[in-house]
């Protein structure tokens, strides 16, 4: 087995390289989606990476995670615009994700083998669900989806430590419990409470984490996010008939109880 620094440095590229194709994604997909039939081509590969200042397509030697913006100091080579905080944020976060699943994954291993890697992506896709979400109030299928079958796959392939019943299980209650509270509100205030999105989000957590982990997962997203909502409306950052996209805060707690481990949180709240 190789040094843990060693595996340790590899995951950390990796996970640099990965958060920068991150921030296209997050930056692009939404875009995409609104798109008009009959617009000009624009996707993950097409246009060129460029500066939305100065609208010059950027160099091969720019574009490399962390190292670019350090190396320019936060502004753009060409025109000297401060380059986004996002951008250095978003690559090290997911090279942190990266390094954890591949030293301590929640199967107890350490290397490269299929599960620390889905468990690495699936780290990824929540990253980006929660950035595009803060963004935009929007959960992509195109990136809910495949987190959700990201997760079953990885139940049945044994990565997870869930059984495929429990994976299944866990995605009908995540949706279920959601869309019903959804239903209620809906009915009762006359209002949209929680969008769709987030009903497939939480079916996906519940995929990779099980239904009895769903309880925790949802009481300390909730708590986190009433306190950041109050926080930015006693400081004005939050306008009249708006609200905090919840996702993030999904995606947050599910972070959270994979690094405490899903049976030790269980079994703190008396669920085990």
């Amino acid at each position: 087995m190789s040094s843990p620094w060693i595996l340790g440095l590899i995951w950390c590229v990796l996970g640099l390289v990965v958060g920068s194709f991150l921030n296209v994604v997050i930056h692009r997909l939404p875009r995409m989606l609104a798109m008009e039939d009959g617009a000009q081509p624009y996707n993950l590969a097409s246009p060129r990476s460029h500066c939305p200042h100065c609208q010059t397509p950027l160099a091969l030697r720019h574009n490399l995670p962390l190292l670019s913006f350090l190396v320019l100091r936060g502004r753009c080579a060409f025109c000297g615009s401060p380059i986004a905080w996002r951008y250095p944020l978003v690559e090290v976060s997911n090279a942190l994700i990266w390094v954890s699943c591949g030293l301590w994954m929640p199967a107890g291993q350490q290397g490269f083998d299929a599960g620390t890697l889905a468990w690495a992506c699936g780290g990824s896709l929540l990253l980006a669900l929660a950035c595009i979400d803060w963004e935009t109030t929007l959960l992509p299928d195109s990136l809910t989806q495949p987190l959700l079958w990201l997760g079953l796959l990885a139940a049945e392939m044994g990565w997870s430590g869930l059984s495929l019943s429990s994976a299944l299980w866990g995605a009908v209650v995540g949706y279920g419990s959601f869309a019903l509270i959804a239903w209620v509100f809906e009915r009762v205030t006359a209002q949209e409470g929680l969008g769709a999105g987030d009903f497939k989000l939480l079916a996906a957590l519940g995929a990779w984490l099980g239904p009895l982990a769903l309880i925790p997962l949802v009481f300390l997203a909730a708590c986190t996010g009433a306190v950041v909502g109050l926080v930015m409306r006693a400081r004005g950052q939050l306008r009249e008939g708006r609200y905090v996209p919840f996702g993030p805060f999904l995606a947050l707690a599910a972070l959270v109880l994979v690094a405490c481990g899903p049976a030790r949180v269980l079994q703190w709240a008396g669920l085990a």
